[in-house]
């Protein structure tokens, strides 16, 4: 692998994700597609949504490119279509609204298509699992973990930065681990990269959102990514890297669903929303986030040589930070 190409391929990536971006705020403020605020919102002005339009076609040639030089599997290819396909049924799931069963049905065909293209698919649970209920097993996690992603995109910033860690990190962890047929060191790269020319745009306060358009075709992508890196054995790393995600949405989802509220419908009940509703700053928030995610990427790497205790001490760092987030929800309901 030439590393000064996938360093010039990874420069790239940024700088077009900044003009792309740039360039899909001036026509959605054109067209005047706005999100405006209610009281479900975390923002009070309408802003312009639909940043995926930019990131998921830069993200789609990126990824395609890689598997076509031979630098990524050349699976990449089907899951690059897969999230353009998401991509467009959730452009007009935003423009207009699309039945939940729909949408639902629609993620999980693709899914269902995309587990074909998983390494190491019915392998994933590490032999804990008969290949059959692995696989089941595999696409429920990926179905969950791409309607969180999309559930978590609440605030300025939140999801651009966990992007873009959870894609250095797995570059990382594929570097540590000296693994060059995964292709998860220039995917990585080029997913970090990406993110983080739309966070230019979208940190706090945000100049555009990125929609479901961008949220939903990102977690299918990250869901593909940390599943394949599982397949492979390391599945400590697979789990850490996107654990706050993980962890803060799974226990509001329980906490609504025992209320027996409509979990699919929005609200303002996660950890992050709630700091936020306390007064604390949607860049502060994301910054204690990022904070957190760093300390996650280093035990990601760890987790290749003592999973147990780096999982441990992952969920350890991750109950801090949803501690740390809790005590600043001075001026929400009381958590239940």
């Amino acid at each position: 692998m030439s590393v000064t190409l996938v360093a010039e391929l990874t420069l790239l990536c940024l700088v077009l994700s900044l003009i792309a971006t740039g360039g899909v705020l001036w026509w959605l403020k054109h067209r005047r597609i706005l999100d405006e605020p209610n009281h479900r919102s975390s923002h009070t002005t309408p802003t312009p949504r639909g940043g995926g339009l930019a990131l998921v076609p830069v993200l789609a040639l990126a990824w395609g490119l890689l598997a076509v030089l031979g630098l990524a599997p050349l699976a990449t290819l089907a899951i690059v279509a897969g999230a353009v396909a998401l991509a467009a049924l959730c452009w007009r799931d935003d423009r207009g609204g699309l039945p939940v069963l729909q949408r639902f049905g629609a993620q999980l065909a693709t899914i269902l298509f995309g587990l074909f293209f998983v390494r190491g698919a019915g392998h994933v649970f590490q032999g804990l699992l008969p290949p059959v209920l692995d696989y089941a097993a595999t696409a429920l996690l990926w179905v969950w973990f791409v309607n969180l992603f999309n559930f978590m995109d609440g605030i300025d910033g939140i999801t651009g930065g966990q992007t873009a860690a959870i894609g250095f990190g797995a570059a990382l962890v594929a570097f540590v681990s000296a693994d060059p047929n995964s292709g998860a060191l220039p995917l990585g790269l080029s997913l970090g990269a990406v993110a983080l020319g739309f966070l230019a745009w979208n940190w706090s306060p945000a100049k555009l959102f990125l929609g479901d358009v961008g949220s939903i075709p990102l977690g299918y992508v990250i869901g593909w990514l940390m599943l394949s890196m599982a397949g492979d054995g390391h599945w400590a790393p697979a789990l850490i890297l996107p654990l706050y995600y993980l962890v803060d949405a799974t226990i509001t989802l329980l906490r609504r669903a025992v209320r027996l509220e409509r979990v699919w419908h929005a609200h303002r009940e996660h950890f992050y929303q709630r700091a936020v509703q306390g007064g604390l700053g949607h860049g502060a928030v994301v910054l204690r986030i990022l904070g957190a995610n760093l300390l996650l990427i280093g035990l990601a790497a760890l987790g290749l040589a003592w999973p147990w205790p780096a999982t441990v001490l992952a969920f350890v760092v991750v109950g801090g930070l949803l501690w740390e987030l809790a005590r600043r929800n001075t001026a929400a309901a009381p958590l239940v």
